[in-house]
């Protein structure tokens, strides 16, 4: 089985992955981080290149400000990881510990993500499991509402002391290119013959339904002389960026609203067109906002600037 697992892995694995043509532990520990909430197509094509062009290693990282973090972070959503990406580079003297139990110190770092780059960076053998892996394991294995250690288990079972990095690669890309969580290519899979769960592929992956909370948010939008006001935000969705003032709900001076996703939030966005805003804020030049630490819903709020 993992003969059969490499070769496929030789000829049809996702190869040309920028942070698999990489030595450079921080390049890798970025990706997986990046990777954890976003398609691969985004994060290789532009965000991936784009934040190690302004921060090329752990230690420029570590000597920038949050805020220029949070800036070319925009866009990525789930900010908090990049704040634990500028924690933990601050944290550790310029390179990433080598081991499992020293990587879950640090911030931001749970056990995939350790086990990824112990695996992926240090080419340690130990098993690794993502949403990916775990669906091929739990069809493989024939395996019904067992919890995550029994997964784990079985990942260590299975994999390849010869080949760890490689074997584990192939088995994240077998679960994103082959073993789909709806109308799985069984019949293209190297796994096909001992796979126990064939029979009813989606019998192991249904889940439950997300509940999502629904909120109304409520901004100014004040533009004078070419510059618009912010402030910086302490709540719990965007803290510490930048973000249009909030307003109590008015029948006046409405210019839009619209919807955005964040988390298990869907929100009413509210925009208000104000000259007076009573909150301490800043002014910022509209055409360089681009570079200041703002969200994709505030990107968002910008396009109804007139």
């Amino acid at each position: 089985m993992q003969e059969k697992l490499l070769k496929w892995y030789e000829k049809e694995g996702r190869h040309s992955l920028l942070w698999r043509n990489t030595t450079d532990i921080y390049h890798i520990y970025l990706s997986e981080i990046m990777l954890q909430q976003t398609q691969v197509n985004r994060v290789e094509q532009e965000y991936y290149p784009r934040f190690l062009e302004k921060f090329p290693t752990l230690e420029k990282l570590a000597d920038s400000p949050l805020d220029e973090v949070f800036a070319c972070w925009s866009g990525l959503g789930y900010y908090s990881r990049a704040r634990n990406l500028h924690a933990t580079a601050q944290s550790v003297q310029n390179s990433l510990p080598c081991d499992l139990k020293e990587l879950l110190k640090l911030p931001g770092i749970g056990k995939y993500t350790a086990s990824a780059i112990c695996s992926f960076g240090y080419k340690q053998s130990v098993p690794v499991v993502d949403t990916n892996i775990a669906r091929v394991l739990k069809r493989f294995f024939a395996l019904l509402d067992v919890k995550e250690g029994v997964i784990w288990e079985k990942a260590e079972e299975l994999l390849n002391e010869q080949a760890p990095r490689e074997h584990n690669l192939a088995l994240m890309d077998l679960g994103s290119m082959i073993c789909l969580p709806k109308n799985p290519k069984c019949e293209e899979c190297p796994l096909f013959d001992e796979c126990e769960g064939k029979n009813e592929p989606e019998l192991y992956t249904e889940t439950k339904k997300k509940e999502y909370e629904s909120l109304e948010l409520f901004y100014a939008l004040s533009v004078k002389d070419g510059k618009i006001a912010l402030k910086l935000s302490h709540g719990p969705m965007y803290k510490n960026m930048l973000e249009l003032p909030t307003v109590e709900p008015v029948e006046e001076n409405l210019i839009g609203v619209f919807k955005h996703s964040y988390t298990k939030y869907r929100l009413s966005v509210h925009l208000y067109k104000m000259e007076d805003i009573s909150d301490e804020i800043e002014w910022f030049e509209l055409d360089k906002i681009e570079s200041a630490p703002i969200s994709s819903l505030t990107k968002k709020a910008l396009r109804f600037i007139k």
